[in-house]
């Protein structure tokens, strides 16, 4: 039997970067913190697209040192690296372990499609119970979501046909449009609670990850049942054809 697969962008669906990123920063702007924190959102995707490929903790420290400025707050030198020194202090969402450990049970194997580096998701993996079965970042494929390159590494290196395969994400721009292109399932995880009202191409809409095991397996039914109407239409068929 084909392995199945459930693959997860990491930062804002599993771990709650924005949090994490609000408590890192506000030791360094205070009441503008959230000012800080729109301006980096803004700046990121910029410096990700920018050649020669950046590490991704050099995409932190430059996209917080172009929203400072854009605010008007000078950094020291260690405080321009707060981001990638402080990186373990991304909590993982409190409805994140049991779905995990609902999948595996479940018979799923599980990977992660991350815009990280290898040595800082690797500090992100000890905040999980188990190790994930295959993890791509950015570093590895030298690209950043919403580039094809993590989902295309990913299916070359596991195997995994698409009707095997359900990636889920917060993101539509880093997550749900590039995999929808690709033909993967997709669950959108609504972390940051913009409703059914937003335009999106995910095949489901959640708003909780406790939601995820059973959307899960309503995908796989809904396989199923289409393979048995094959299998009939099949079987119908031939019995016309010998009749």
């Amino acid at each position: 039997m084909a392995a199945r697969w459930i693959t997860f962008d990491c930062y804002g669906t599993l771990l709650d970067w924005q949090s994490g990123f609000f408590g890192i920063l506000k030791t360094i702007a205070a009441e503008r913190t959230g000012d800080l924190l729109e301006a980096y959102y803004r700046n990121e995707p910029t410096v990700e697209a920018e050649r020669p490929f950046p590490s991704y903790k050099q995409v932190l420290e430059i996209s917080l040192r172009r929203a400072a400025s854009e605010v008007g707050i000078q950094l020291t030198e260690e405080q321009a690296r707060s981001l990638p020194s402080q990186w373990f202090r991304l909590p993982v969402f409190d409805d994140v372990e049991q779905a995990l450990s609902q999948l595996r049970s479940a018979g799923y194997k599980l990977g992660v499609l991350t815009n990280c580096d290898e040595d800082l998701f690797a500090q992100t993996q000890r905040s999980f119970k188990q190790p994930f079965d295959l993890v791509v970042t950015a570093e590895r494929v030298r690209d950043y979501k919403p580039s094809l390159s993590h989902f295309r590494f990913f299916a070359q290196t596991s195997r995994v046909q698409l009707a095997d395969w359900v990636h889920v994400g917060c993101s539509d721009f880093h997550d749900i449009a590039p995999a929808c292109e690709l033909g993967v399932k997709c669950i959108w995880l609504d972390r940051e609670g913009r409703g059914q009202t937003h335009t999106t191409k995910a095949s489901l809409w959640l708003v909780t990850a406790t939601e995820l095991p059973a959307a899960v397996k309503r995908f796989c039914l809904v396989r199923v049942e289409r393979g048995a109407v094959r299998r009939r239409r099949r079987h119908y068929r031939r019995r016309r054809h010998l009749q």
